[in-house]
């Protein structure tokens, strides 16, 4: 079982949502926290840059900031060492 996101924290969005124009990186806040029981547990979101729009997604179509953060310098990490490979 994992860890849920407290209501009113940022999460960022882990995939498009064409319907809504979002994007895979946009960032919400968690409104709204849908415990399931036969299924990943559920959230609304709101707070992007169109307003009245809330999206309800599972646990899996986001993840925290600071998770963002890791991802993004483990990336930047992986593509220096692979330039210094390359020279």
């Amino acid at each position: 079982m994992h860890k849920h996101y407290p209501l009113f924290s940022q999460v960022v969005l882990s995939q498009d949502f064409p319907e809504y124009n979002l994007r895979r990186g946009d960032t919400a806040t968690v409104v709204e926290y849908y415990q399931m029981t036969d299924q990943e547990d559920g959230y609304s979101l709101e707070g992007f840059n169109i307003s009245e729009i809330t999206l309800e997604v599972a646990y899996s179509q986001i993840i925290s900031i600071s998770q963002r953060q890791k991802n993004k310098e483990s990336t930047h990490h992986t593509h220096h060492y692979q330039q210094d490979d390359k020279q």
